[in-house]
């Protein structure tokens, strides 16, 4: 009997013990050593569980590298590819609203499929000929503005001639000022108006289109613009630099007029008698 009440004293002291607080305060200074090394063990075993999981975490690593980079460079090549698929499809949009806003013409687009290379012409290669009905002489034209004419043509490729071309020779007639001249290439590529008569007000900026005469090229198709004015007074003319609004260094598509035909009037032309 006094066994159990002293169980019960004891219980009763805990409890009071408990409450007051003091038994937190004993429990934590006979727990301390235990919890010391308990947390000495967890560092080293943290220490060596990293020693051995690094290598293996860096070759995962590496890996996911490879492969990310991998990831990466076959997008950047998609990117590119959509890039030049956008800017045909510009390209080819703006050459067919240029078909559809002149539709007394027939076009017949084609691709640039190279480049003379000779430092000293002025040709580009497209991929139609005579199979898609191009003719010698056609005239050549991009959304922009004059390209040049059909050269010599194949079955399935054709050569154009550029405007400039030191062989290209062009009439041409200025917009605001109503009058007319000659359009040359050079073997620079630079491309000149001459024959312009000294009365004519000729300034930067003036528009320059072709006139139609001599049966090479249809009228009213731009060329390019007056960026530099040269006259003098013991000359019988005045000539001027021009800009052309095509640029042939980006050039990728054109369009073939092809229901032009060129007019040959060489045979109607003086020649001197000897």
């Amino acid at each position: 009997m006094w066994q159990t009440a002293f169980l019960l004293l004891i219980v009763v002291g805990v409890i009071i013990l408990a409450l007051s607080g003091y038994l937190g305060t004993v429990a934590k200074t006979a727990f301390a050593p235990f919890i010391s090394i308990e947390s000495w063990l967890s560092d080293r075993y943290n220490a060596i569980y990293e020693f051995l999981a690094v290598p293996r975490d860096v070759a995962t690593l590496r890996a996911r590298n490879v492969e990310l980079e991998q990831q990466v460079s076959s997008l950047q090549t998609q990117v590119i590819s959509l890039q030049q698929q956008l800017q045909e499809a510009q390209v080819l949009y703006a050459l067919l609203d240029f078909a559809r806003a002149r539709p007394q013409n027939q076009y017949v687009a084609a691709a640039v499929i190279g480049r003379d290379p000779s430092p000293f012409l002025h040709y580009v290669f497209i991929d139609h000929g005579s199979d898609d009905g191009i003719r010698h002489g056609m005239p050549v034209v991009t959304e922009q503005g004059l390209v040049g004419k059909v050269d010599a043509v194949t079955a399935g490729v054709a050569r154009v001639q550029l405007i400039t071309d030191p062989g290209s020779i062009i009439n041409v007639r200025l917009q605001s000022v109503k009058a007319e001249g000659m359009l040359s290439g050079s073997l620079t590529g630079d491309v000149s108006l001459d024959m312009v008569s000294q009365e004519v007000d000729l300034k930067q900026g003036e528009l320059v289109l072709t006139s139609g005469l001599g049966g090479d090229f249809p009228s009213d198709v731009l060329i390019g613009q007056v960026i530099s004015v040269r006259k003098r007074e013991t000359d019988l003319f005045q000539s001027a630099s021009i800009q052309p609004v095509v640029d042939f260094n980006a050039l990728r598509a054109v369009l073939i007029i092809v229901n032009f035909r060129p007019v040959n009037i060489s045979p109607l032309v003086p020649t001197s008698i000897p």
